[in-house]
């Protein structure tokens, strides 16, 4: 992904700025789940993990940690990694402006900037109320009060267009597409058809998930498109190309 192409709006893309690499991965997760719960990688797994499990029940046992003093090494040594931890990622694994969005998620941020957009989405799926103002009647959307919302945040046009009982309707209908997914992977003979089956089902969950989430200010924004709604011929494509 950081190869080549141009970036447009902290995203890079192909040099015609228009097709997302990162769409296009989540065609090779199937094939990587498959090899991943392959019965001989399994095997391989589990000898690794219980060497693992036996070496470190030598050398607590050696090193003579028992009652109360486990715990607290336990206690202490996990505090040490989460704090650690968490400033790299904070630090020196996200880039500034994610970083940033992680903070306001979490209401260590003030700034006002960093948060317009889900502010301006969820002051939009207010406005909807219970039946929504009606197609392309939206005022708010209609006026382009909220940035990108065709594309990243085209969730909250539908709550202001349809309201709360559109919007749960749609995702009733989002529901009947996993099931379905998931009832055709129960079908499937091979393995290889019926881990590829989930693993599309997964890939749909997390996408709808944190799409919606992010217009609603439960998770950060970055930038998921909602599967077969929002704008972008990479995004239908790569999803078409997943489910047929």
């Amino acid at each position: 992904m950081y190869v080549f192409g141009v970036v447009t709006k902290l995203a890079r893309k192909f040099p015609n700025r228009t097709i997302l690499f990162s769409i296009f991965i989540s065609l090779a997760i199937g094939v990587f789940f498959y090899t991943f719960f392959n019965p001989e990688f399994l095997l391989f797994g589990g000898i690794a993990v219980g060497a693992l499990l036996i070496s470190a029940a030598l050398i607590l046992r050696n090193i003579n940690y028992s009652g109360i003093w486990l715990p607290v090494f336990v206690y202490f040594f996990l505090a040490g990694f989460v704090a650690f931890g968490t400033d790299f990622i904070m630090n020196k694994a996200l880039e500034p402006h994610q970083s940033q969005r992680v903070l306001t998620l979490v209401g260590l941020s003030d700034d006002p900037d960093a948060n317009y957009n889900v502010i301006q989405s969820k002051m939009t799926i207010g406005s909807g109320g219970l039946t929504g103002k009606g197609y392309l009647q939206g005022t708010l959307t209609q006026l382009k009060h909220v940035p990108e919302q065709s594309t990243d945040f085209i969730f909250c046009t539908i709550g202001e267009e349809f309201g709360f009982l559109g919007t749960s309707i749609f995702l009733l209908a989002y529901l009947f597409f996993l099931l379905r997914i998931i009832h055709i992977a129960e079908r499937q003979r091979s393995p290889f058809s019926r881990v590829y089956c989930y693993s599309v089902a997964a890939i749909f969950f997390f996408q709808i998930m944190i799409n919606v989430g992010m217009t609603i200010g439960l998770v950060p924004v970055i930038g998921i498109p909602l599967p077969f709604i929002s704008y972008g011929g990479s995004s239908v494509l790569a999803f078409s190309i997943l489910v047929f």
